[in-house]
Order: C-alpha cells, then sequence, then structure tokens
C-alpha cells in the first residue's frame, strides 16, 4: 500500500508495508541515512526525528501511523535553534565517534524549543532515552548550555 508522508517539508509516497517501522522507510527507502539504528526498541534514542515537533523514535512507530504528521529528520532540522545546536556541536567538539549524535541533536532542539534556559535536570530528563556508548554526556549538556547562552 502507498503512504503519503511529509518528510522534511516534502510529500512523498512510499509503497511499503503497513507495519514497516517508520526508521526504515526513512533511511532504506527514502535514502535519509542520518537518522540511525542502534536498538530496535526505542531505548537508545539513535532513531529520533520529530513527528510534529516532539522527538520521536521512529524504529516503533509504523509507517501507518505517521500518515498526516510532520516528520523532519536530522537532515531537515532548521531555524536559529536547530543552527545554534549544530553549530555549538562543532565548536565545542561534542560527538567523539558521532553515531548518536543525531539523535541527542534532535532531543537538544526540541528541548531548547521548549525551554529557552534548560538546567541540568531539564536536559536529564529530555535527554534521558539517548544512549552515548562514548559517554559525551557532560559535553552534551555543556553544548546544550552553550546553545541557549548564544540564543539571548
Amino acid at each position: 500500500m502507498a503512504y503519503n508522508l511529509n518528510i522534511n517539508g516534502e510529500q512523498k509516497s512510499f509503497d511499503v508495508d503497513e507495519d514497516m517501522p517508520l526508521l526504515w522507510v526513512i533511511r532504506d527507502v527514502a535514502g535519509l541515512t542520518g537518522t540511525k539504528f542502534g536498538c530496535g526498541l526505542a531505548q537508545c534514542g539513535a532513531c529520533t526525528v520529530h513527528v510534529d515537533g516532539v522527538p520521536t523514535r521512529s524504529c516503533q512507530l509504523q509507517v501507518s501511523d505517521a500518515v498526516g504528521s510532520t516528520i523532519t529528520t536530522i537532515e531537515g532540522v532548521t531555524g536559529k535553534v536547530a543552527e545554534t545546536v549544530q553549530k555549538v556541536w562543532a565548536d565545542l567538539d561534542v560527538p567523539q565517534c558521532g553515531y548518536c549524535q543525531s539523535g541527542q541533536v534532535m532531543a537538544a532542539v526540541a528541548l531548547l524549543n521548549e525551554t529557552p534556559k534548560p538546567t541540568d535536570e531539564d536536559i536529564n530528563d529530555a535527554l534521558s532515552g539517548n544512549l552515548c556508548r562514548c559517554a559525551t554526556y557532560q559535553r552534551i549538556r555543556a553544548g546544550i548550555h552553550e546553545a541557549a547562552d548564544r540564543r539571548r
């Protein structure tokens, strides 16, 4: 069956099974490989995308449930908050291996859109489901605080 999805501002039709995870539509069918497969259980955050502005684990969202939503991947995240986060990530060398970073950035952008001046507790809560095997959590937290400061 064909499913019409709005991904990064573009309407596209995908002829896939209704129970295919959105992650595989994004990566394998649409070719947007910035969103990563990590665990497949919605526990690591590597597959985080925004669905209607909300950070969502795309590995557990069926394509049929995403119809009618606005989906934003790391390739399509835009705006002042996103630009600031991406610039800070580079300036502070936040990533180590980088595998989890698209999910970390998507979670950070959503947090800063919702909470312009987050506390450490806000950051911990918002990113609690995003795992980093390299344990760059202190750099991620510092990056979010720096992005918040630069926005003011």
